[in-house]
């Protein structure tokens, strides 16, 4: 019994100096005491001496830091006058970061200024100009020429019905442009337009004679590229209906259209022919301005180049908008603004107007 009694009084001892070393070793270490003088005169040094915000930020960090010593030793303070002293330096070292962090920072910007400055007296970047397209400039002039003459330009819908495609310009059911190997249709009686005639329809629908106006825009036909066709192409559609219009107006219409176009002493030539709109229908030629009408490959020596078809409004178009054929008459034509372009200046494809290649394209 004597010998547990002393095992155990020795196991105790070690437990209760382990313990006490424990104690011992959680406890910070003291902090050395500080000389607050000293201590300011270190940092305001370092802070003078830092050369970037980069070297003042760590400047402060050392000497300002949770972990600095400064900031150590004001949670030891145990006395009034210690504290006041190393607030004091706290205070001290904190204005002199600030006053030359804004010394850095105004330095810094001097520099930027100095270096990075521009010379607005060097020339610019130039940046080259775009222009129209042909087809885009031959629209507009069509456009200027027309409304010179007192006529309305009025903007038409792509996406049409087959009522105002083929019914309202007294197309027949069985009408070749009705087919869907014609016609591109989005679904039922839905097309896109083939042609700008329905923005006709749509006038005259919307108010009474006298109409004066013409419609340019883009087009949809199922035709296999080449060098005369392609699938998408512009057109402009005149139309004029009022009281005593006749053939003659046409004519002269026509030929001032197409004198502004390729030139004051060109010609045209009307011969019969057949449009379910129009009647009677002609189909124009200009003299070739080419040759002058001596005959060239241009106009396969014949010494004239079709531009598109015309005529006098048929009454059954009239009659479809509520007109009276008897009190008013018309007349209208369909030209494509493509072959406008190649006539005049002689290319010899139609796709090239949409290869998109700028070096044909900057030539006009």
């Amino acid at each position: 019994m004597a010998d547990s009694s002393d095992t155990v009084a020795a196991n105790a001892r070690r437990l209760d100096g382990a313990h006490q070393g424990v104690e011992a070793a959680a406890l910070p270490e003291p902090v050395a005491e500080m000389d607050p003088d000293a201590h300011r005169q270190e940092a305001l040094g370092a802070v003078a001496a830092a050369a970037s915000l980069a070297d003042l930020d760590e400047v402060r960090v050392r000497y300002l830091g949770r972990r600095s010593a400064l900031k150590l030793a004001l949670r030891e303070v145990r006395d009034r006058e210690t504290g006041m002293a190393l607030n004091a330096v706290r205070e001290a070292v904190e204005q002199a970061v600030a006053s030359r962090q804004q010394q850095l920072e105004r330095a810094e910007l001097d520099r930027a200024i100095a270096e990075d400055r521009v010379d607005v007296t060097l020339p610019g970047t130039p940046h080259p100009r775009g222009r129209l397209h042909l087809v885009t400039q031959v629209r507009r002039e069509v456009e200027d020429i027309f409304l010179g003459m007192g006529y309305e330009v009025v903007e038409g819908r792509e996406v049409e019905t087959t009522h105002y495609l083929f019914d309202a310009l007294n197309m027949p059911p069985n009408h070749p442009t009705r087919s869907p190997l014609h016609t591109f249709y989005v679904g039922g009686d839905t097309v896109l337009r083939s042609e700008t005639s329905p923005s006709q329809i749509h006038t005259m629908e919307a108010k009474p004679p006298p109409i004066y106006m013409v419609s340019l825009g883009r087009c949809y036909r199922r035709d296999t590229p080449d060098a005369t066709h392609y699938p998408i192409f512009h057109q402009v559609e005149g139309l004029v209906v009022d009281h005593g219009i006749t053939l003659a107006d046409l004519k002269g219409t026509l030929r001032t259209l197409l004198r502004q176009l390729f030139g004051a002493a060109r010609e045209a030539k009307f011969i019969t022919h057949f449009f379910p709109f129009t009647e009677p229908s002609v189909e124009v030629l200009v003299s070739c301005f080419q040759c002058d009408g001596a005959g060239c490959p241009m106009c396969r020596h014949s010494g004239w180049i079709e531009i598109g078809g015309s005529g006098m409004v048929d009454p059954n178009v009239l009659r479809f908008v509520g007109y009276d054929p008897e009190e008013v008459s018309g007349f209208a034509f369909g030209w494509g603004l493509e072959r406008m372009a190649i006539l005049r200046h002689g290319l010899p494809d139609i796709r090239d107007l949409w290869a998109n290649d700028l070096r044909f394209l900057r030539q006009f």
